[in-house]
């Protein structure tokens, strides 16, 4: 049987038909969108003073853990919450904390006391059981408040905190921290500055309540 003349044509066309649907589907799925921006919240320095030792407290260090904070619905997340007057809770675009914020604060947390005398024995919740006592935090607020469209936002932290005795399994004491910072601008390099002074400023609290709860449960 004589082969048909037009089979080797209609071959070649096919071949470059699927050509051409490969190089189209491969530019209908490639993806020119750039990944968020990460940013890092870190701890102040203390003062000079407190460096340098010429202003410590009296009392000795204490072994604490950190449990991992619980966090709010809502700002759960890596993302950057921005909270409008009708309540509308939303994000920041292409913008990222550095990890999920329960671990952020926590990581936070243990920073801020290591630069205190008397919270210097501090670690994560890894070596809860083997610490005296615990730090539970709550995140009740944390994110830039807009008070209308144009003006740029407040940055509001709010933590509640309890502290307890691993060994008797019992609650010392409560207390909360809070802060408001203002951006000093509508752009994101500027709220998250809030961000940085408005959570320096809350965990300070944090940390003084820590330290005069310890050393009034360390006296007999």
């Amino acid at each position: 049987m004589k082969p048909l003349a037009g089979a080797p044509v209609r071959a070649l066309l096919m071949l470059v038909l699927c050509c051409f649907m490969g190089g189209c589907a491969g530019s209908l799925f490639k993806t020119e969108v750039a990944p968020p921006t990460m940013y890092l919240l870190s701890i102040a320095p203390p003062p000079a003073a407190a460096a340098s030792g010429s202003v410590r407290e009296a009392d000795p260090p204490f072994d604490l853990a950190v449990l991992k904070p619980r966090v709010r619905a809502g700002l759960d997340t890596d993302r950057i919450a921005a909270l409008y007057p009708d309540r509308r809770l939303d994000y920041f675009a292409d913008a990222r904390w550095s990890g999920p914020l329960d671990e952020v604060i926590q990581d936070l947390v243990v920073q801020s006391f290591h630069s205190r005398a008397g919270l210097t024995n501090v670690s994560g919740d890894a070596s809860a059981f083997a610490s005296a006592y615990w730090l539970e935090i709550e995140v009740a607020d944390f994110q830039a408040e807009y008070a209308d469209g144009g003006s740029p936002p407040n940055v509001h932290v709010h933590f509640l905190a309890r502290i307890g005795s691993s060994g008797e399994r019992r609650i010392i004491a409560r207390f909360e921290a809070s802060a408001r910072q203002p951006a000093a601008a509508n752009r994101l390099s500027a709220i998250v500055d809030a961000y940085d002074r408005a959570a320096n400023e809350a965990l300070m609290q944090i940390a003084a309540s820590c330290a005069a709860a310890l050393a009034s449960d360390s006296k007999p």
